[in-house]
């Protein structure tokens, strides 16, 4: 009998080890810096974004005297001022003279929420980023870019699909099957077995409230100009993912682009910042 009583111990803590690995899991710190678009010579106006499910979302709106806006997605447990890329995308689409709008997703930053859905809900953060600036400054909002990294991404890639509002998009290491991601992820960063995501997701859901996720049901649906970038040492999203999407969507897509490098998950920009600059940039011109 004292045995059953152990083992039912154990396994009491390890359903609390899931759980709490699954709460921290949606639960990211909040990246909050001190740099504004000033730093860059550019005026800016901070604002608030009330999403359709009721949350106020953090942001700023950067106008440049452009019909064009531009409107950068970070990623999972990033925020607006994330300067791995944020930072560096805020200042070069200025400087190509777009409008930007950026935001921090919710349960980032300083946006409301509790919980992460890791691009589930983060579309209706970008719908209602986008209603906003249709209602609020409609001549600034002709076109419509997204540029999105990881997380970002995923959300870029749904939103060409489902907003009939938005031009193109710049989708910079997607994932595309988040059980892989997920799994690789906490290999990665907690140094748990990949199998520990399975067993860890429904905690997760359970948590955050979120739908499952898998960008690459999106390669028959998005029909708009597309840039993927993807990196060869990306530890949490492999070329050949991202590459399967790309051959799948072309069949529909004319103006889908595929640009492979060396660097790992969403360092395209730090390792290439000239090349991605003028790659970027170049597929903006065409398509916005």
């Amino acid at each position: 009998m004292g045995w059953l009583i152990g083992l039912g111990v154990l396994i009491f803590l390890f359903i609390l080890f899931l759980a709490f690995v699954g709460y921290k899991m949606i639960k990211p710190p909040r990246l909050i810096e001190d740099w504004t678009p000033k730093d860059f010579g550019f005026d800016y106006e901070d604002v608030t974004i009330e999403t359709h499910d009721g949350l106020k979302l953090s942001g700023w709106w950067i106008d440049n005297g452009s019909e064009k806006t531009v409107i950068p997605l970070h990623g999972y447990t990033a925020s607006r001022w994330y300067s791995l890329y944020m930072k560096h995308t805020v200042e070069f689409l200025l400087k190509e003279g777009y409008n930007v709008l950026v935001f921090d997703f919710r349960a980032h930053g300083k946006s409301e929420g509790k919980y992460t859905t890791v691009g589930d809900k983060e579309l209706i953060d970008v719908i209602s980023a986008i209603d906003w600036l249709k209602k609020e400054h409609p001549g600034k909002a002709e076109k419509i870019g997204l540029i999105g990294f990881s997380m970002g991404a995923m959300v870029t890639i749904r939103a060409l699909a489902e907003d009939e509002r938005v031009c193109c998009g710049v989708a910079d290491s997607p994932p595309m099957d988040m059980d892989k991601t997920g799994a690789r992820g906490l290999k990665y960063f907690a140094k748990l077995p990949e199998w520990f995501y399975i067993v860890v997701k429904p905690f997760t859901k359970l948590f955050s409230g979120g739908k499952e996720l898998h960008p690459i049901e999106y390669a028959d649906r998005v029909k708009k100009p597309l840039l993927l970038i993807a990196g060869e040492k990306d530890p949490l999203v492999t070329v050949e993912e991202i590459r399967g999407f790309y051959e799948r969507n072309r069949k529909i897509n004319p103006n889908v682009e595929l640009w492979v490098t060396d660097a790992a998950h969403v360092r395209t920009l730090k390792l290439y910042p000239e090349e991605w600059r003028a790659k970027v940039g170049e597929f903006l011109r065409k398509h916005l």
